[in-house]
């Protein structure tokens, strides 16, 4: 499935701003990537996840999509997904929430 931003969507959505220093966004980006692929990307209720980098090299957001908050939750106790959260806290700070669409507007 791939990222669906519409209100009726069935998925619990995470968008998590880093702040990182820009001589380190690269790496950053690389290490979510990363984990997306070797890990996140595997676990049930995974649905998409993608990375954006900031003009000013200030900060990272991950906005991605989980079939549920029990299956974000259940990621969160991974301890695979553990090692790849802290690699990135170790470069890295963070704010992560959960949200859920309210609405989407297109041309």
């Amino acid at each position: 499935m791939a990222t669906t931003i519409e209100p009726d969507a069935p998925v619990t959505t995470l968008i998590n701003v880093f702040t990182v220093a820009a001589a380190r966004q690269r790496e950053l980006v690389e290490l979510l990537d990363t984990a997306t692929e070797k890990v996140m990307r595997h676990l049930p209720g995974f649905v998409s996840a993608n990375i954006h980098a900031s003009l000013d090299g200030a900060h990272v957001a991950n906005y991605a999509q989980w079939r549920s908050e029990e299956d974000f939750r259940a990621m969160l106790a991974n301890p695979a997904a553990q090692e790849h959260m802290q690699a990135a806290a170790a470069i890295a700070t963070y704010e992560p929430a959960l949200y859920r669409v309210e609405s989407s507007h297109h041309v």
